[in-house]
């Protein structure tokens, strides 16, 4: 696959089969309809495309939305390409852009810059300014410039937008397992491991304090979780911990991560952490030494729920 960061850089010479959307999460919805892309183009013998806004609209158009979306734009990048999609392309979104009249999109944009032969979309979606126009008319432009548009049924779009609030909402209360079956792969955090406070190394359970810069990502609820990540090729299981860590009074959230039988140096790396399954919530204890203790019963569980997988 091949990320262009802009419509403007994509090259027209390649016809495309195109769909449109934020695709966050990239669950098991999207997957259908990207899916049904990559094999229309495979038929056609021409590209599949993804065409996605960054920053997400709602950012750009309602700032004080404090919205958080499911990947970062790595993330999401990540997962489409193994999808096996063509072309993804992530254009900045800007008020400039929203301005844009419905008849401007569709001709100077999908016709004369993204050499669209093909549309696949929701019943439901509007363009142009002020979202004015719908498929009708997308239709209608079809027949004016030759391309084709293939609808996407309201159950289908029922199913993502559906996939997409029970993934928020799961995540929100800390149910892991749910949200997984959802996005069809584990939820995941990407950041870079940061140097914390050494509280973790004193109970001899050291920590990789991961430090995530795109504060639109969704955090699930603060708890203690069981994990793995790719270091140095190989897969390390642990248990990573979201929350302020009360017990020693901290006031700042913090993402931090035990890994098992792994004493590699990361600071300064990226790393991908996926969450498996939640243990418990995170708890303020009387001592340090009864937060010791419930770490290595939290050890003992997060080893056999790894175990059986």
């Amino acid at each position: 696959m091949i990320t262009i960061k802009s419509i403007t850089k994509f090259d027209k010479a390649h016809a495309t089969v195109i769909t449109i959307g934020t695709f966050d999460g990239v669950h098991i919805g999207h997957k259908k309809i990207l899916e049904r892309l990559i094999n229309s183009a495979k038929l056609l013998e021409i590209e599949s495309t993804v065409l996605t806004f960054f920053p997400h609209p709602r950012m750009v158009l309602q700032q004080d939305s404090n919205i958080k979306l499911l990947n970062t734009i790595e993330e999401k990048e990540m997962i489409l390409s193994n999808l096996g999609l063509d072309f993804l392309i992530i254009h900045p979104f800007s008020k400039e852009f929203s301005r844009l009249s419905a008849i401007e999109f569709v001709r100077d944009i999908l016709v004369n810059k993204l050499n669209t032969k093909k549309i696949i979309i929701g019943y439901d979606h509007r363009f142009g300014r002020n979202r004015n126009a719908d498929i009708n008319d997308l239709k209608n432009y079809g027949t004016t410039f030759d391309f084709n548009v293939e609808e996407i049924t309201a159950q289908e779009i029922d199913d993502v937008s559906v996939s997409s609030t029970k993934i928020r909402k799961a995540l929100a209360e800390g149910d892991v397992s749910k949200a997984n079956s959802y996005l069809g792969y584990n939820y995941m955090l990407t950041g870079i491991v940061t140097k914390g406070k050494g509280l973790g190394r004193q109970l001899n359970f050291p920590t990789a304090n991961i430090y995530i810069k795109e504060e639109y990502k969704l955090i699930p609820k603060n708890g203690v979780y069981v994990v793995k990540a790719k270091l140095n090729n190989s897969t390390v299981f642990g248990m990573m911990n979201i929350g302020y860590n009360p017990t020693v009074n901290g006031t700042e959230k913090t993402i931090e991560v035990n890994f098992f039988n792994f004493n590699d140096d990361l600071y300064g790396k990226k790393i991908q952490v996926d969450i498996l399954e939640r243990i418990r919530d995170e708890v303020k204890f009387d001592s340090i030494n009864d937060l010791k203790v419930q770490l290595t019963k939290d050890q003992e569980t997060a080893t056999s729920l790894i175990a059986k997988l």
